[in-house]
């Protein structure tokens, strides 16, 4: 008989029964994000710096984790790893179950298009470029959908933060919470796991950054993990989860 089987007796009889196989418990989500070791070390000359000290990092699926710290403590470059724009001088980061600090430059730059969005502080918008071309231009570079489905794709994002009717604005037309707001509908064009923000309301009066922010949060609350650096205080504290980074190492998570 196959598999395992039970004996006992009933009524003078041996009988014999197959047990019941336990059933395998489901395996833990991967994390979105997990930096191992992760040491960077920038030359200038003669010069070394070392940005990173073996940062060992987790990011879950769905989360909004803000990074602060001082001035040169790491911070943008640990974005710019997990984005990668930048590589590790030692140990290794993984995003969305992909090692991206062993892809070829090529592979790297495809990879970065599809899968993660990126929000700056000083907006980088094309200037002669409306905001309907800005918000599709991704998806050109990357080679996503076509046409008619590029545009339809950009619009909506454009409404999903609140400029469906600015679309055909250039960058010089439209205030600073509305140029970076476009800028988020840009970084969401190729419907990435991560959005990424570098100081995304570092450029913006306080009413304006408050805005983009309830933005941001929003997009969260829709399932889209946000990993965002930034030195407003308040802001920090608004995600769910604040890591301070100080002389290149995680000095608290939680």
């Amino acid at each position: 008989m196959e598999g395992d089987c039970r004996t006992h007796l009933e009524d003078d009889h041996i009988v014999t029964s197959p047990t019941t196989a336990a059933t395998p418990p489901l395996p833990a989500p991967s994390p979105l994000i997990q930096l191992v070791g992760a040491e960077k070390v920038y030359h200038t000359g003669r010069l070394s710096h070392m940005a990173l000290r073996g940062v060992n990092l987790t990011i879950e699926p769905g989360e909004m984790v803000s990074i602060v710290g001082p001035s040169g403590s790491g911070k943008s470059t640990i974005l710019n790893l997990i984005t990668g724009i930048d590589r590790p001088t030692a140990g290794t980061v993984t995003v969305d179950g992909q090692r991206i600090d062993a892809l070829s430059e090529e592979k790297l730059a495809a990879w970065r298009g599809r899968r993660v969005g990126i929000v700056f502080q000083f907006f980088q918008l094309l200037p002669t470029l409306t905001a309907l071309e800005n918000a599709l231009l991704p998806m050109e570079l990357a080679r996503l959908s076509h046409g008619a489905e590029r545009t339809a794709r950009a619009r909506r994002n454009l409404e999903l933060v609140g400029l469906g009717d600015r679309a055909d604005h250039l960058p010089s037309e439209l205030s600073g919470g509305e140029q970076q707001r476009v800028a988020i509908a840009r970084a969401l064009a190729c419907d990435p796991v991560l959005l990424v923000g570098d100081e995304p309301t570092g450029n913006l009066d306080t009413e304006a950054a408050r805005r983009v922010f309830d933005l941001l949060a929003d997009l969260n609350k829709r399932g889209v993990t946000v990993v965002y650096v930034t030195h407003d205080r308040e802001l920090a504290e608004r995600a769910r989860r604040r890591i301070a980074i100080r002389d290149g190492m995680i000095a608290s998570d939680g």
